[in-house]
């Protein structure tokens, strides 16, 4: 059975040596957020991962979900007892507002959460994932009785949360969307039309479920100008908040899937169902969007939470596999055969897996920092600053974090040979669950083009020459001595293409847009590698000057540096490569006449 271990001791780094968490003590929540009280959550949340999440994984993904003939679903077998130990243990509303029952800290513990929750269970960690962005939305645009009836619930875990975005006919292009919402005369509206891919849409393990819809009100305009967001819950909810006869929304049926098999992905059908409006009417794409972007910054941190799990599984096969000899001689001459992890090629894997997790976590923990930023600092130009790096960021996270993850997990499969291939191993079940991430919340092909399309023209240009100064002025920083020089020279090679290839689109692709089309996704991943070339630098200053403190952790701080090493030399270059094809436009690729395909 696979094994999972949360890496605290290297979150603590981060927390600790990297981004100091102290330092924003200034900032609400965090006063309390101590090194020892993290450190002390967080091992208390790995304890439920690793306990509780991770040896239902395996069998969740087994078992599956049921659809009975009612209409009701059944989820896999004790992952209601784990759901209600993650409620019990309040950890959805880990950094959910004090005054609707959560604990008020900060949101970058609850991001770290959710990548130890996602890699002990990525279907199971679905259920309160999306339930916290639901809250986030109904926080910033719900009424204040929207929010007294259905945060405290939703964030003491009572009741969970969903989002129904998209139908049949849709895909991403919500504008064509036809769920309607007629008016009741109450203040309600009778929603009706199909939604698909809900994730979560229904389940045994709440007595609730407060689902966020999209659709248009009678008479609104077509397009995305014309959406509407309405909180419909499964059970409508009396004054002295018990709950009342059911809703008219169903489950008419599960999605049949490659993977997540554990997490009830429905087709949803509302029929006169009763909802009420969140925000303004027609501007619902602008309330669902504060979800959205919470969702795709989980995805993000799923796709991390994938190459986690399976990496540490192929460290473990390939320290104890017998196969072969070590090309310079036996390393342990009384077996029959050395373990695999003295071939160099077998290192090259890993390294490469592992070199991307610890810069990928490190991402993770300081967009979640900005997000505290920008959600608590009572600094305008702070706060500014950091809402325009969450911009920035959250296509370059949820689309690099995701497509390497998936890699990274059939990378970690491939150390098991035939057995990677066979199920009651587990490694298929995390290339076939990692697979989803670079799809849902918006394929990773409209990321790129978010990020080159809207977010680096943002602001004329604001959020990415803020960027480009801050990495440049950390590499001027600490360019003159030899201790760093393995790390900040190739981060500025690295930085140098990234900020030609944002030249040339600014050259070539204003008058040819199909230039930024058939360049972003190269763009986007030379972002991410510069991004977490970044991230790399300076958790290689932090460990040699933890290291220099002399504490008994240089073996940990001289592995750390080493990965780093391995990640400028042997990822880093691919920043190059990124850019060459970038510089090659638009010309070839829409060439090839369409019948010719």
């Amino acid at each position: 059975m696979p094994v999972y271990k949360a890496p605290v001791e290297d979150v603590m780094f981060l927390l600790n040596d990297v981004f100091p968490i102290e330092r924003h003590n200034n900032l609400p929540g965090f006063a309390d957020a101590t090194p020892d009280t993290v450190e002390a959550i967080l091992a208390e949340g790995a304890k439920l991962c690793e306990e509780v999440f991770a040896p239902l994984n395996l069998s969740g993904d087994q078992e599956g979900c049921t659809r009975n003939p009612d209409g009701s679903v059944t989820t896999p077998k004790d992952f209601r007892q784990a759901y209600e130990a993650y409620a019990a243990g309040g950890w959805m509303g880990l950094a959910a507002p004090e005054e609707y029952g959560g604990q008020g800290l900060p949101s970058v513990l609850n991001t770290i959460m959710q990548e130890f929750v996602s890699s002990a269970n990525l279907a199971l960690g679905m259920y309160p994932g999306l339930t916290q962005g639901a809250i986030a939305a109904l926080l910033v645009h719900g009424t204040e009785e929207q929010k007294k009836t259905y945060l405290p619930k939703m964030i003491e875990g009572a009741w969970t949360g969903t989002m129904n975005l998209t139908e049949p006919h849709c895909g991403t292009d919500l504008g064509l969307l036809k769920t309607k919402a007629v008016p009741n005369g109450d203040g309600s509206y009778a929603i009706s039309g199909t939604k698909i891919f809900i994730s979560a849409g229904e389940h045994d393990m709440a007595e609730n479920i407060v689902h966020l819809v999209l659709a248009r009100i009678e008479g609104a305009p077509q397009g995305t100008k014309g959406i509407s967001l309405f909180v419909v819950p499964k059970f409508h909810v009396n004054g002295d908040g018990s709950l009342g006869d059911r809703n008219g929304v169903s489950c008419g049926s599960l999605e049949h899937k490659m993977g997540i098999h554990g997490n009830a992905t429905c087709v949803m059908n509302y029929d006169g169902a009763k909802g009420w409006l969140v925000g303004e009417a027609n501007r619902g794409l602008n309330a669902m969007f504060v979800m959205m972007n919470e969702a795709r910054l989980a995805v993000g941190v799923q796709g991390l939470s994938q190459s986690e799990v399976a990496y540490q599984n192929a460290v473990a096969y390939a320290k104890d596999r017998l196969q072969g000899r070590a090309l310079t001689g036996p390393k342990f001459p009384d077996r029959p055969a050395d373990p695999i992890i003295v071939h160099p090629d077998v290192r090259r894997t890993l390294l490469s897996i592992k070199a991307f997790n610890e810069a990928a976590r490190a991402l993770i923990v300081w967009t979640g920092l900005n997000s505290d930023i920008a959600h608590r600092s009572s600094d305008d130009a702070q706060r500014q600053t950091a809402e325009d790096y969450m911009g920035l960021m959250t296509p370059v996270v949820k689309g690099v974090l995701t497509d390497l993850g998936f890699d990274n997990a059939v990378k970690a499969q491939q150390m098991f040979g035939g057995h990677g291939y066979i199920e009651e191993w587990g490694m298929s079940q995390f290339v076939r669950d990692a697979r989803i991430t670079q799809i849902y919340e918006g394929a990773n092909g409209i990321q790129a083009m978010d990020l080159v399309g809207r977010k680096l023209g943002k602001d004329g240009g604001r959020a990415v020459m803020t960027f480009f100064n801050e990495v440049g002025a950390f590499c001027q920083e600490n360019a003159g001595g030899e201790s760093l020089k393995a790390y900040i020279v190739p981060l500025q090679q690295g930085l140098g293409h990234l900020q030609q290839a944002t030249m040339w689109f600014m050259q070539n692709a204003m008058a040819k847009p199909d230039n930024a089309g058939a360049g972003a996704t190269d763009y986007m991943h030379l972002f991410g590698l510069v991004a977490m070339g970044y991230m790399w630098a300076k958790m290689a200053k932090a460990a040699q000057a933890r290291k220099a403190q002399g504490d008994g952790v240089a073996d940990r701080m001289d592995a750390k540096l080493l990965t780093g090493r391995f990640f400028m030399e042997r990822l880093m270059p691919e920043t190059g490569m990124r850019l060459a094809r970038i510089s090659t436009g638009a010309d070839t690729t829409m060439a090839l006449p369409m019948e010719a395909f």
